[in-house]
């Protein structure tokens, strides 16, 4: 598990330069399993490249990752990642998406953007977005390494989609992890090898900003019934703060499952007399 000290350097990290990479942080046996599998995912699945200049031409995902089977669920909540994320949003933070994206031989470079750009908010903003990308093969600038622009989360701005900008690789070895701010400036680098670069893109929110992908639509009860508590409210079962979400009163948990507790911030009587004393 990432220390705190290490924590806190990191977040530090992200907050000046925008990015920070986590080396060796996954479990070498997870990253083979996961590779193994997302193979499997691609023919079971028929998966092929979307062919356009955003998601790449020779470039393959896989969507809504939590679907595929209990190996995907140690993802979201590993603790050698979440700590941090959980530092950059707050730790009321949501599963935005998750997803494959296997880099072929011969793709270009990605348009360099900002996963938060949709979001109309001026900039610079404290962050919404927290992304994370697993490296499930070394990442170098010859097999596509994800290209970032330091510092770039700073500027009021969001980049022009399909300019040219100078930028450098966040190269990192196999089982390592790269976090960002959702304002930084990045995109896939271009594959220059003969063989793939594979990698899983772990997306958070800030748990007032809507999902990438609907966690709640998108995955069945019955599946998120097996899931542990934090990652039932990672997907969105739980409430922001203890409100933002609420159905009567109640957790989507507590709704949908029948499980979890029931109230709201309203309910907590420290909070319910400060409410009262600020009218």
């Amino acid at each position: 598990m990432t220390a705190p000290t290490d924590v806190a350097a990191h977040a530090e990290r992200i907050a000046r330069d925008g990015y920070s990479v986590l080396e060796n942080a996954i479990e070498p046996d997870l990253v083979d399993e996961l590779a193994d599998d997302l193979l499997r995912l691609e023919r079971e699945l028929g998966v092929r490249p979307s062919a356009n200049a955003f998601e790449g031409a020779k470039t393959v995902r896989i969507y809504n990752l939590l679907v595929h089977g209990p190996l995907y669920e140690r993802i979201p909540v590993h603790a050698n990642v979440l700590p941090l994320v959980e530092r950059v949003l707050d730790p009321g933070c949501l599963i935005s998406s998750l997803s494959s994206i296997s880099i072929g031989p011969g793709e270009a470079a990605q348009p360099i953007h900002a996963d938060d750009q949709l979001i109309p908010l001026p900039k610079p903003h404290v962050p919404t977005v927290c992304n994370t990308m697993w490296a499930l093969t070394d990442f170098s600038e010859a097999n596509g390494a994800t290209r970032v622009i330091p510092g770039s989360h700073t500027r009021d701005h969001s980049p022009e989609y399909g300019a040219h900008y100078e930028s450098i690789p966040a190269a990192m070895p196999k089982g390592s992890v790269l976090v960002w701010h959702g304002s930084l400036w990045h995109g896939g680098g271009a594959n220059r090898t003969g063989a793939r670069r594979v990698g899983i893109a772990m997306n958070y929110c800030a748990g007032f900003i809507r999902q990438q992908e609907n966690q709640q639509l998108g995955i069945p009860p019955e599946r998120v019934r097996g899931f542990a508590p934090r990652l039932r409210e990672l997907v969105g079962y739980g409430i922001y703060r203890g409100l933002v979400g609420h159905i009567d009163k109640r957790t989507p948990e507590q709704v949908l499952l029948g499980e979890g507790a029931r109230g709201v911030v309203w309910d907590t009587p420290r909070l319910a007399e400060k409410r009262s004393e600020g009218r």
